[in-house]
């Protein structure tokens, strides 16, 4: 993680930059088609007072063309520079100097280089603006969009500049581009209050945007393409100023890549990659983080709109039986209820829908409808009301000129309960009859996508399920103690990678049951450490230079007697020497088997930008086949613990699967909390850890093998 740390600027810091007053445009052209020309026509319906600046020019057009900043009538809140770069530095200064409140610089040429002299040109703006408390935007950077105002502060053709809405969406980028593109929302009715793209982010950075939005009064819900920054716990401090101000946040976030974990020694390594850590850091801090691209604005423009969720259960309506199941297969794996209506409900269902149709939840209300209009809103109705329902999702088949109709009388029915509506536009007329006015309607969320719209209603629940819970509550579980001592053990450990004994040692002083057991060098010492300890035993070669026992075969489980244990013992040694020749060798650890139960393992990196992670998931062979895993920032609390727990594809074998006793999850919430807390101690001395197996039956749980991995 970075050891510097910018907390984000607040609204009130780029209130003059983002919401200009007046904008002055520096190097003013009258030239056709020219970036300066362009940035003109942009802001022709600006709302505020606009100055041009150039010395070359008196006028342009029928506007005053100042020689400079310092000669304009006023200090600009926001200064648009359109010049080349080798002037943008002298004209920052200028800025600086006059007192303006935030630059936004078109050049290139800076830091995407990757040429020192170009880096260090882009510090010194940066500076620039620093010292002067003066916010910029740039360089290399398309521009930004003020809706409100009308401010198209860009070279880009804007969209049309249309007043936001109560539910207007706030959209941040920093690829400028992609920005764009998504501002174009607002041609199918979609309500935008602000785009913010940043560019190089030589200042200001998508965090700051991000903690903009989430003050600023026009805007209800925050979309983000999101790549990645230098300190991202700047953007998850961002995150929970939105979660404070009530301002979902939507994510979705490119380069998914997990070059990190093919380097990683553990299992855990290749589980916990950059994604993962990404995701469970969004997570912690309250943002939503979307799988595509697509499903951003969809799902924003939802939370934008909906109440606070009455039901998690979906009534669904549509005129086809296949749209109907197509909802039914979408909600279960989703993971949504789709409860059937009481019987009052039940009984209007089947007065109105055709013995072909379905008078069920799926609602099929038939292609009769087009013979009784009002069947379809009076079912819809009937549905939405029940208390069970907390929204209605209504599949639009085929747009005609009657579609147009729909979401108004949609929308009545929602504000009659209260209660948000979908509409699924399952149509290939992407922008056909009624498409628009869904939009646009504040009680209708529209998507066009089954499965987009169940992920969102998933996502909706489960806000509002960790808002309702409080504060995020932390009680630290190990001793104060622990730390040091484990701190201790790992500088003692002679190598690099420590060994089982050391690193469960190390563990030992957290809380965490470890198995017993004794180092020994003979075939004799094997023997009377099995009798001692008690049969069955299990036996491993201990060595720092095999970290991975299984694949090397220097394990053997369940020893009954004396001379399966001999047998054992001469196996192993020679395992080890036959697969690491020059592996240096301790002896072999005996132990007492632990009684059989479930398998998880649980482990531990220490991610470069995210910090420590914790990682759950099925153990022994499984972890790597099964890739079913549960990551959270470390440390977490006992809830955090289990709901990792209840993440688990595989968790019905922590249930008591075929008549084997039930895992205790907080005995075993226990343990991964204890793991997650020594992960956050010894973030400066530790990599990886890796606990697999830790065997659980009923509350008996311990932890059979252990590696941990020095920095």
């Amino acid at each position: 993680m970075s050891t510097t740390h910018r907390g984000v600027y607040r609204h009130a810091d780029m209130q003059r930059l983002f919401n200009p007053a007046s904008i002055a445009v520096i190097g003013a052209s009258p030239r056709a088609g020219s970036f300066a020309d362009r940035t003109i026509s942009a802001l022709s319906g600006y709302t505020g007072r606009l100055h041009l600046v150039n010395s070359r020019y008196e006028k342009i057009g029928e506007r005053p063309c100042y020689p400079s900043v310092a000669a304009l009538p006023e200090v600009p809140d926001c200064c648009i520079v359109v010049a080349a770069k080798d002037a943008v530095e002298e004209i920052a200064t200028d800025c600086a100097k006059a007192g303006v409140g935030g630059v936004m610089i078109y050049a290139s040429g800076f830091s995407e280089t990757g040429r020192a002299e170009d880096i260090a040109a882009q510090q010194r703006l940066a500076a620039i603006g620093r010292d002067a408390g003066m916010r910029i935007v740039g360089p290399n950077c398309i521009g930004m969009l003020n809706f409100g105002s009308k401010a198209g502060v860009t070279f880009m053709i804007p969209p049309p500049m249309e007043a936001p809405l109560p539910h207007a969406l706030g959209l941040v980028s920093q690829s400028g581009a992609l920005g764009f593109s998504l501002a174009q929302a607002v041609m199918r009715g979609v309500s935008v209050s602000h785009l913010l793209t940043t560019g190089n982010s030589s200042d200001i950075d998508v965090a700051d945007c991000v903690s903009f939005l989430a003050d600023d009064p026009a805007c209800r819900a925050i979309a983000c393409v999101f790549e990645g920054m230098p300190d991202p716990m700047r953007f998850i401090e961002a995150a929970q100023i939105a979660d404070a101000a009530d301002k979902p946040l939507i994510v979705f976030k490119l380069g998914t890549g997990e070059q990190g974990a093919a380097a990683a020694m553990s299992h855990t390594g290749s589980l916990a990659g950059s994604q993962a850590a990404y995701r469970a850091a969004f997570e912690r801090a309250g943002a939503i983080l979307v799988d595509n691209f697509e499903a951003m604005v969809e799902t924003a423009s939802f939370m934008a709109k909906a109440p606070k969720p009455k039901a998690r259960g979906v009534a669904v309506v549509a005129v086809s039986g296949g749209a109907a199941i197509m909802s039914a297969d979408r909600a279960e794996e989703r993971g949504i209820p789709l409860p059937q209506p009481t019987p009052p409900v039940q009984a209007i269902l089947e007065s109105r829908i055709p013995d072909f149709g379905s008078a069920r939840n799926p609602c099929d209300v038939t292609a009769q409808v087009a013979n009784d209009p009002e069947s379809l809103t009076a079912c819809a109705s009937a549905m939405l009301g029940e208390d069970h329902y907390g929204t209605l999702l209504y599949a639009q088949i085929y747009s005609t000129e009657l579609s147009a109709k729909r979401p108004g009388e949609l929308a009545a029915i929602a504000e009659k309960h209260d209660k948000p509506i979908c509409v699924v536009w399952t149509t290939e007329w992407l922008e056909g009859f009624g498409s628009k006015e869904a939009e646009q309607n504040p009680r209708i969320g529209l998507f066009r996508s089954m499965d987009r719209c169940f992920a969102t209603l998933d996502h909706w629940h489960k806000r509002e399920e960790r808002r309702g819970t409080g504060p995020r509550q932390y009680q630290r579980l190990a001793r104060p103690e622990a730390a040091q001592e484990a701190a201790a053990l790992i500088k003692a450990a002679q190598d690099r990678t420590l060994t089982e004994r050391e690193a469960k040692q190390v563990l030992a002083a957290y809380g965490v049951p470890v198995v017993p057991e004794r180092l020994t060098t003979t075939e004799d010492e094997a023997l009377a450490a099995a009798k001692a300890l008690g049969w069955p035993v299990a036996i491993k070669v201990e060595s720092p230079d095999l970290p991975h026992k299984t694949e090397a075969g220097v394990i053997r489980l369940k020893l009954k007697d004396e001379a399966e244990l001999r047998d054992a013992f001469r196996a192993v040694m020679a395992n080890a020497k036959h697969h690491a020749p020059n592996a240096r060798i301790n002896g072999v650890l005996v132990q007492p088997m632990a009684k059989p139960g479930v398998e998880i393992m649980v482990g531990a990196r220490i991610d470069p930008l995210m910090g420590p992670l914790i990682v759950a998931g099925l153990g022994g062979v499984l972890v790597e086949l099964m890739r079913d895993s549960a990551l959270a920032l470390a440390p977490v609390t006992k809830t955090e613990a289990r709901d990792m727990l209840g993440r688990l594809k595989g968790r019905a074998a922590l249930e008591g699967f075929r008549g084997a006793p039930a895992a205790d999850m907080d005995r075993l919430s226990d343990i991964i909390v204890r793991l997650s807390e020594f992960a956050a101690d010894q973030r400066d001395l530790i990599t990886e850890l890796d606990v697999n197996p830790i065997i659980i039956a009923g509350s008996d749980a311990v932890a059979v093998d252990a590696l941990i991995v020095k920095a």
